[in-house]
């Protein structure tokens, strides 16, 4: 008789995990990066729920794009000012 293994689930929750941070991270990176307008609902809400440094990251490069033009985003701003 063949030998059948179990699926390594701990593989299969890697690739899962892999799969969605890439996603997630591609579409926040589209947001901050390509956007042509700042108050992208799904993008907004990705940039929230990013860490410190990497919602920091993302301000600035959406600072540096629209900046004088209009207000920030939530989450990127402090009192109306980026």
């Amino acid at each position: 008789m063949a030998d059948r293994r179990r699926p390594n689930f701990v593989m299969l929750f890697l690739v899962v995990v892999i799969a969605a941070a890439a996603v997630f991270g591609g579409r926040w990176y589209f947001y901050v990066a390509y956007a042509s307008d700042p108050f992208d609902e799904v993008g907004i809400s990705l940039n929230t729920m990013m860490p410190g440094p990497i919602r920091e990251i993302g301000c600035g490069m959406l600072k540096s794009r629209f900046e004088g033009k209009t207000l920030p985003p939530y989450g990127c701003g402090l009192n109306g000012q980026w």
